[in-house]
């Protein structure tokens, strides 16, 4: 009878362990969810530890919360884009550098002194426009980067690192003794609290989370993302227009990155044209693969990058609480990145 119960209780628990098995290799936004739960649990050990009692670890936690969905709102609007173009098959390793020049672009037009006050144009009608256009700069040059990996047939990484050093470079060029003064009311866009809490930027990028979803999985261009990304050749004969639907998934990501920059420029209030933007394609990709997107396009989640981000920012605050230097995290970053990449060939093999 004890060897019958044993047996029984071993059946249930390869069964529990089978079916976790299967969960977590054939559902990524599963792992993703479980991936977060878990950071999330060793987030609160570490913050315990850190505070000393559980009340003070609440506390802790409340603010640590906020401040990463604050941080990281804008570098996780630039990880929706980056997963279109990932799931397509492509990577666009411009968004860093194209973020720095569309914020440039920006200041320059909402600037006491910039474009907009010298032809009489000042407040929220300034700040309308600046930002209309600043879409759609940010449209043109992700079109940039779509038109010469549809058209001038460039691997997407050769395209995209050739196009960051471009904005990069010229950007610091142009800008030179350039740092103008952000109106404080332009501000108000991203730093106006809500219930005496800094979060309208949270409040954009859940909307824009929403947006995007729904514009990926409800529309033909979600489906024709996938099928490009699956099999090009196949989704060329199926008649997709390729090169037509690359454009548009490099533009969609140019848009998200002006975005970005608005959220940006609204939070920060300046920006160091040496260094703003630097490692955000690390961040977005990291994100992206980490929230179940496979490398090898086909396959993924806005969702999951979303989750994604949330993970990375909480494994930040836990090496920033614990003390660990900050060169070190950026290592964190890519061990992760590598671990994921070979858990998915794991997985598809």
């Amino acid at each position: 009878m004890c060897v019958k119960m044993e047996k029984t209780r071993l059946e249930n628990n390869r069964g529990a362990l089978g079916w976790f098995k299967d969960k977590w290799s054939h559902n990524a936004l599963f792992s993703t969810i479980f991936a977060l739960v878990v950071m999330v649990l060793i987030q609160c050990v570490v913050m315990w530890v850190n505070a000393g009692s559980f009340g003070g670890m609440f506390g802790k936690m409340g603010m640590a919360w906020l401040n990463i969905l604050r941080n990281n709102a804008y570098q996780g609007v630039i990880a929706l884009g980056m997963c279109l173009i990932i799931i397509s098959g492509g990577i666009d390793l411009s968004v860093g550098s194209m973020l720095c020049a569309l914020g440039a672009i920006l200041m320059y037009l909402i600037a006491p002194t910039g474009l907009l006050a010298s032809i009489g144009l000042t407040g929220p009608v300034a700040y309308i426009i600046a930002i209309i256009l600043i879409l759609i700069v940010g449209y043109f040059f992700g079109e940039i980067n779509g038109a010469l990996i549809s058209y001038g047939k460039l691997p997407p990484f050769i395209a995209t690192l050739g196009t960051m050093k471009v904005f990069r470079s010229v950007t610091q060029q142009l800008t030179k003794q350039f740092n103008p003064e952000i109106p404080a009311d332009f501000k108000l866009i991203a730093s106006a609290k809500v219930g005496g809490q800094v979060v309208l930027p949270i409040l954009y990028w859940v909307v824009i989370v929403v947006i995007m979803h729904i514009i990926f999985t409800r529309t033909a261009f979600g489906r024709q993302t996938i099928a490009i990304g699956s099999n090009e050749r196949a989704a060329k004969l199926s008649g997709i227009n390729v090169n037509n639907v690359k454009r548009r998934i490099y533009a969609l990501g140019g848009v998200m990155c002006a975005i970005a920059a608005v959220i940006y420029i609204a939070r920060i209030g300046s920006m160091d044209f040496a260094n703003a933007g630097s490692g955000y394609e690390m961040d977005a990709i990291a994100a992206v693969i980490v929230g179940g997107t496979s490398m090898s396009g086909g396959r993924g989640s806005l969702v999951g990058a979303f989750l994604g981000m949330l993970i990375i920012g909480v494994m930040n605050n836990i090496l920033n609480t614990v003390g660990v230097p900050t060169f070190l995290c950026d290592a964190v970053k890519g061990l992760i990145i590598i671990f994921a990449v070979l858990l998915q060939k794991k997985e598809s093999a």
